[in-house]
């Protein structure tokens, strides 16, 4: 990765948008070997060159912003990560419209940190808005959304440390989505009959 960077720098300049790629790809590895000091000055270098090449708005500058933004939350630096989460939402709402997958990954990342700060209260409207974007993502496709399991289990898990018992939850999930209870309420008959 760092001959790959030195070699696009020298064949196409210090801050070309390939050169952000590269700087990215090597923070991401520095930051899961645990290298996070390396890491940081490369993702914030590949965030200024996109910025610089591509606009403050475009989804690959939010694609930055949710990389550094998950660094900083590495570093126990939540409160620095908080507004590049809600810039990068921003930005993938505006690129992409509210109901797409890149928008629910927003929303699960700026919901989880709100719960790792205790603001579960802000969290669940995201968390819930997370999930109905891959649950209607499985409706329009008739597959489910790779993401949709995960998405149900950070949502009942945000709503049980929140108080709610297990019924208030599946009440909630069946609200969300009553095709999903209809088709586990059909899969326990046809358990109970085997």
């Amino acid at each position: 990765m760092q001959r790959a960077l030195k070699i696009d720098e020298a064949s196409l300049g210090k801050d070309h948008p390939d050169v952000a790629v590269d700087l990215n790809n090597l923070a991401l590895l520095y930051q899961a070997t645990n290298r996070l000091k390396e890491a940081e000055p490369l993702m914030q270098r590949a965030l200024k060159i996109d910025e610089a090449s591509l606009g403050s708005e475009h989804p690959k500058v939010a694609i930055r912003l949710n990389n550094l933004a998950q660094l900083y939350r590495a570093t126990n630096r939540l409160k620095e990560a908080e507004p590049l989460m809600a810039h990068a939402l921003k930005i993938d709402e505006a690129s992409f419209g509210n109901d797409h997958p890149d928008v629910a990954i927003d929303l699960n990342n700026l919901a989880l940190l709100y719960k790792a700060t205790n603001l579960l209260k802000e969290a669940e409207p995201l968390m819930e808005r997370h999930l109905v974007i891959f649950l209607n993502f499985t409706r329009r496709t008739g597959h489910p959304h790779p993401h949709l399991e995960d998405a149900i289990e950070n949502y009942t898990a945000l709503l049980m440390q929140m108080g709610h018992s297990k019924d208030q939850v599946a009440a909630r999930l069946k609200r969300l989505a009553p095709e999903m209870s209809e088709q586990a309420d059909g899969q326990a008959e046809k358990d109970e009959q085997e």
